[in-house]
């Protein structure tokens, strides 16, 4: 079958299976798509504030709400019936705006059908969302523009694209200088063979898309992200017999992956930079966590590579971090090893 005419075959399997198979969360045949860990205290109150008929047609993975993002434009990539857009909506704040996007006719229908209602909730006078109905692997046919979006995020929704490689190239074509991709997916820890990508099944149910880390660092490479950082990892089981009989072989993850739209070096460098945290971040005054190997104190300074040094200096968090030095003297290689908990590192550290 030609590239395209399988790409097409995916994304019809994809759409039939969350508008005709899936009504709810409980139709979900395993936990792969509902692995998502634990709602952040400060959020539960916002979830609350969110409509049944949205929370019960959630198939996320994780928790891809970042923090620091008031006033910001935000982009949910498969947005469903658009919980993660309500609670960011939430967050944001009147000055702020999230767009969702999906395919699927049957959730953006569940979506819009409670602005209102929630704008209510909210105390919001004007919407402060839009549902479009387009594809992740082609923005520009929702009108995305070029350097538009602070924060592009998505919950458990990559791995069911055909095309990941132009999903990540229309990410970082839409978001500004400095702007940050936060999302939540299953990764595999081998590649996924090529028959079992066609079961509508295990593609429905977040499994036989599920990228390769490896071939993950690659894209990204590609598409000219040299750094990204894992913000949590937690391996997940099947819990089906027959799925398991299918392709309980491979390893499965639940992961936070973040990366930022900067200038960055292939490997961590070490040019003498330092920064320390505010404690600026609201629900983050002890400490912020950037990645599964940086947790900064308030107040205490902390040594840091270049490309960690860039993120906290070139990016929306620039106000809450006093960063240290510059990058005029260069001093070898920037020993930047993330915790060994599972298989999978970090990016670039």
């Amino acid at each position: 079958m030609p590239p395209s005419t399988k790409q097409a075959a995916t994304k019809e399997s994809v759409q039939d299976y969350y508008a005709n198979v899936l009504k709810s969360k409980d139709d979900l045949q395993t936990s792969a798509c509902c692995t998502a860990e634990a709602t952040p205290m400060h959020l539960r109150p916002l979830l609350k504030n969110i409509h049944e008929d949205v929370q019960s047609k959630f198939y996320g993975c994780g928790s891809p709400i970042p923090p620091a993002v008031e006033g910001c434009t935000i982009l949910d990539l498969g947005c469903g019936a658009g919980l993660d857009v309500y609670l960011l909506s939430q967050l944001v704040g009147a000055s702020g705006k999230v767009i969702g996007i999906d395919m699927t006719d049957e959730q953006l229908s569940t979506a819009r059908q409670h602005i209102g209602w929630h704008m209510d909730n909210f105390g919001f006078d004007q919407p402060n969302v839009e549902f479009k109905k387009g594809f992740i692997e082609d923005l520009k046919s929702a009108n995305i523009e070029d350097n538009s979006i602070d924060i592009v995020i998505s919950n458990c929704v990559v791995n069911l694209s055909p095309d990941k490689e132009a999903v990540f190239r229309e990410i970082f074509r839409v978001l500004k200088p400095g702007g940050e991709l936060y999302f939540s997916d299953v990764f595999a820890g081998q590649r996924i063979a090529e028959e079992l990508k066609s079961d509508p099944v295990l593609l429905g149910e977040c499994l036989s898309g599920a990228l390769y880390t490896e071939d993950f660092r690659r894209i990204l490479r590609d598409v000219g992200c040299m750094d990204y950082r894992v913000v949590s990892n937690t391996p997940f089981a099947i819990n089906n017999p027959e799925i398991e009989a299918k392709i309980g072989h491979v390893d499965f993850y639940s992961m936070t992956m973040r990366a930022f739209k900067c200038d960055f070096e292939d490997i961590c460098e070490n040019y003498g930079q330092s920064a320390t945290y505010k404690g600026s971040v609201e629900n983050n005054l002890d400490s912020f966590i950037l990645d599964d190997h940086h947790e900064f104190k308030t107040g205490a300074s902390m040594d840091v590579c270049g490309n960690t040094a860039k993120m906290l200096s070139e990016t929306r968090f620039s106000k809450h971090f006093e960063v240290e030095g510059d990058m005029s003297v260069h001093h070898g290689p920037f020993d930047c090893a993330p915790v060994k908990s599972t298989k999978q590192t970090g990016g670039c550290c």
